[in-house]
């Protein structure tokens, strides 16, 4: 395997690795309006992510500046062609880790409840707006023979792209919930595992019409196994979660997100961003790539790095393992 193409596998873990993450991340912020009865409850679901919602977006900066230093090209042309959902995001993470610190640094109620809006908003417009994003990046876009994104913003607003938006936000949201029921007690707790059964059908229904549509256009025999690993994972986490196994369902939603991710880095392959006006014009891990001393460089810092970086995040997640619930909250009390 060549060095380009263990890059391109690289940088597909760490999506699934963002994903897995902020995925419930995205997902508890939404849930602050939908599963929350009062400011209590939403700040019980804010501090099960208070320690790590932070570290979990290390993963993003990680992907995009790997893509940057092994793939340039595809850098280049994935951020001017995907410009403004870009922006957009990079918005709503701004905002959102703004919101997390100043929400409780008034006790006035406009001031709390304008912060709560914008943590729920900026949790659910970047869970749409990747969805919609890898659905244009695997569906191919208007690239010309210069390798430039010739197209504009409505082109991105096409029916596979809007499903995989839908999908991306209700498997998030579902993760979210399934966190929630593992990381509380009480009475949310409960609430949580029945939002998270009826998110979990919703989304079992859009996600396998999006990934059946994906298959039937560019799939092989991998993605299939990828596709069906995904969908058993999915119904598991489901029932799991009907049970009361909270565990083994967040458990098995990750596996879902991330044999989904492969489906469509798999998919993809050996494009990296297809071009739907010419298949001679699509970058590909070979044309896009960086030179071969620059990806060898990169892999022995990644060698060096990547295990520091997950042994402090494993550690933050231990250390702040236990459940929580309204009686923590100290002002609860009074």
């Amino acid at each position: 395997m060549e060095l380009h193409d263990v890059w391109f596998v690289l940088i597909a873990v760490l999506w699934i690795g963002y994903f897995f993450l902020e995925g419930f991340d995205f997902g508890i912020g939404i849930l602050t309006k939908l599963l929350a009865r009062d400011r209590v409850e939403k700040r019980v679901l804010i501090n099960t992510i208070g320690p790590v919602w932070d570290g979990n977006e290390v993963w993003l900066l990680t992907a995009g500046g790997a893509t940057f230093a092994a793939f340039p090209d595809w850098y280049a042309t994935l951020f001017s062609g995907f410009y403004l959902p870009l922006l957009i995001i990079l918005i709503c993470l701004i905002v959102r880790g703004v919101a997390f610190e100043y929400r409780a640094k008034r006790p006035e109620e406009r001031w709390q409840t304008n912060w709560e809006h914008a943590i729920f908003w900026t949790s659910l417009i970047p869970a749409v707006l990747w969805g919609v994003a890898f659905g244009n990046i695997v569906r191919g876009v208007k690239i010309d023979a210069h390798k430039e994104y010739v197209g504009n913003f409505w082109d991105l607003l096409n029916p596979y792209a809007i499903l995989g938006g839908l999908v991306t936000l209700t498997l998030f949201t579902f993760h979210g919930a399934v966190f929630a029921s593992l990381k509380t007690v009480g009475d949310i707790r409960m609430r949580a595992r029945k939002t998270a059964l009826g998110l979990g059908l919703v989304t079992a229904v859009l996600a396998l019409g999006f990934m059946i549509w994906t298959q039937a256009d560019e799939g092989d025999g991998k993605s299939l196994i990828a596709m069906i690993v995904a969908v058993v994972a999915l119904v598991g986490a489901i029932a799991a979660i009907k049970i009361g196994r909270e565990g083994w369902s967040f458990a098995l939603s990750g596996i879902t997100i991330a044999a989904a991710v492969a489906m469509l880095f798999l998919t993809l392959f050996p494009n990296v961003m297809p071009s739907s006006l010419n298949e001679e014009w699509s970058l590909t891990v070979t044309n896009a790539s960086s030179s071969p001393y620059t990806l060898k460089i990169m892999t022995w810092c990644a060698g060096i790095a990547t295990p520091v970086v997950l042994l402090y995040q494993s550690w933050t997640y231990w250390v702040f393992r236990k459940r929580i619930g309204t009686q923590h909250i100290a002002d609860a009390a009074h």
